[in-house]
């Protein structure tokens, strides 16, 4: 693998990750331009890299949650995100390796009409009812947490976007649009350190013969990621994700010309 496809492929993961733009399936379509096919264990170990931001911007809320749990004997936050995280996982677990080998989830197809179908509910989703206003994740229901965490099911197709999916049932579930994205952030926490622990107990071997170039891009996709997510946090605090989902139609308009013209 080339410096430029390493460093491109770290950056495009820590942007994409936490902008609702979807990274899987930006990198899968960077993949195929560099090198004519997706390497599924070179995804998953550039995760790592996008852990680490999130673990570095959200330090002090995650003390204070650990403090709350530990000391203030407050735990309904820390159950939101566990029951938020828990039907992502499980599916994610029990077919990984249907996920990993089907044509379906690895299709350029599947990644347009993702892309597009979650970019057109981004643009109309002020317009769509919501459940009544909550301060924060503390403040959801039970029933909210486990409703966001089904939608978050659908972030395994690649396309869809964790943060997009997430951020999208938060605000139908009566959070402000920062308040999601954070309640997001939050969840994916759990979820990542999984996947970063799966990686590397079951594929250890793929990074030790991989180390320079996997280093290098996580380096890269966790300076980018810090950007992203303090971007995304000020930017929802004024705004609504349209700009998000236009970009995602308008990428998906270019996909589908670039696959109907053989290029993908």
């Amino acid at each position: 693998m080339s410096i430029i496809e390493t460093i491109s492929l770290g950056l495009i993961q820590g942007l994409t990750e936490f902008i609702p733009v979807s990274s899987s399936g930006h990198l899968v379509i960077a993949q195929n331009f560099f090198s004519g096919a997706s390497d599924h264990l070179f995804l998953e170990f550039i995760n790592l890299g996008t852990l680490l931001a999130l673990l570095v911007f959200f330090r002090k809320r995650i003390i204070d949650i650990v403090r709350d749990i530990f000391v203030n004997k407050r735990y309904r936050l820390a159950i939101n995100i566990i029951i938020t995280a828990i039907p992502a996982s499980l599916i994610g677990l029990v077919f990984a390796k249907f996920i990993e080998s089907a044509s379906f989830f690895n299709s350029a197809i599947t990644v347009v009409a993702a892309t597009g179908i979650l970019g057109v509910v981004m643009v109309v989703l002020e317009r769509l009812p919501k459940a009544s206003a909550v301060e924060d994740g503390e403040k959801l229901t039970v029933k909210r947490a486990l409703v966001i965490g089904l939608v978050q099911i659908l972030a395994l197709i690649p396309g869809v976007s964790r943060s997009g999916s997430t951020i999208v049932a938060g605000r139908l579930a009566g959070l402000a649009p920062a308040e999601a994205a954070e309640y997001s952030f939050l969840v994916s926490i759990p979820i990542m350190i999984g996947v970063c622990a799966k990686t590397f107990l079951f594929d250890y071997h793929y990074f030790a013969a991989n180390w320079v170039t996997l280093s290098v891009s996580n380096l890269v996709a966790f300076i980018s990621g810090l950007f992203a997510i303090g971007f995304l946090m000020r930017y929802l605090g004024h705004h609504s994700l349209a700009i998000f989902g236009w970009y995602r139609i308008i990428l998906a308009s270019i996909m589908t010309i670039l696959l109907l013209t053989s290029v993908l």
